[in-house]
């Protein structure tokens, strides 16, 4: 049987992204995202229920994260889901899923420092009157 193993989200960060290296100087930034969901109950009340993802995101990606995402800024992420587990100092074991992210997105328009330089577009230049001559017909 064929497992599938995709996970796609879209929030805002609750803290600045965290950037670190491996021993082997691979980078690794990791953040929280917030994913909203409102739903009405059965009785008809509206309610908004805040779900917090630990996302961890390595490479070149993750050094480009901890550059331009800031806390509060959207962002989409495209990842695959993780359970890490160790042991605490005094011998009590944990766990915790994440998603490793594969691709992220920045969402919004481009803030304080918060987003990737924008490539500068060359002017548009109003095109030239045709003469008579220049008509193709």
């Amino acid at each position: 049987m064929a497992n599938f193993n995709k996970v796609i989200l879209m929030g805002n960060l609750t803290r600045d992204p965290e950037l670190r290296y491996t021993p082997s100087g691979s980078p690794v930034c990791s953040f929280d995202l917030a994913v909203n969901r409102s739903y009405t109950t059965q009785a008809g009340e509206r309610r908004d229920e805040v779900c917090y993802i630990t996302i961890v995101v390595w490479g070149k990606q993750a050094e480009t994260c901890a550059e331009y995402l800031k806390k509060g800024r959207g962002a989409l992420i495209e990842g695959r889901l993780t359970q890490r587990s160790w042991e605490t100092p005094d011998g009590q074991k944990r766990s915790k899923h994440e998603v490793v992210g594969e691709r992220v997105q920045f969402l919004g328009g481009r803030r304080e420092g918060g987003g990737p330089p924008e490539a500068e577009a060359e002017p548009v230049r109003a095109p030239e009157a045709a003469g008579e001559d220049d008509v193709p017909f």
